[in-house]
């Protein structure tokens, strides 16, 4: 039944599937797998351009006097934060990787190099 549903259904659905369920989606025919490439890469954007805003919020406390008891609180808030968003980030990328929903080869060899960089403890 799933695959004789309309296109804009399956965009709808897809759009709301969590992270961690999002690739099993892609398994119920072409056009659901092509919904979840598509949503998948959407998520993937998402997640960089949130962690560059993020990151950008927090230049202007690097270099003034301020409060540093609250400033170590946010601070590690605002890591947490980070690390959060690009451990999804990094689950997005690797699950497109490994179903062949990457066929640009600086893309891949972008996500390889992230994966890489976060198994042995870098900043992706």
């Amino acid at each position: 039944m799933l695959d004789q549903l309309p296109v804009k259904i399956v965009k709808r659905i897809v759009a709301k599937i969590l992270d961690t369920d999002l690739i099993a989606a892609s398994k119920v025919d072409s056009v659901w797998w092509q919904e979840v490439r598509q949503e998948a890469y959407k998520r993937w954007k998402n997640y960089a351009t949130t962690i560059g805003h993020i990151q950008a919020l927090g230049k202007p406390f690097e270099k003034r006097n301020i409060d540093w008891i609250s400033f170590e609180d946010v601070n590690d808030f605002y890591k947490r934060w980070i690390n959060r968003l690009t451990e999804n980030q990094l689950y997005i990328m690797e699950k497109m990787l490994r179903n062949g929903m990457v066929v640009n080869l600086q893309e891949r060899e972008t996500i390889e190099y992230a994966l890489s960089e976060h198994r042995w403890g870098g900043d992706p």
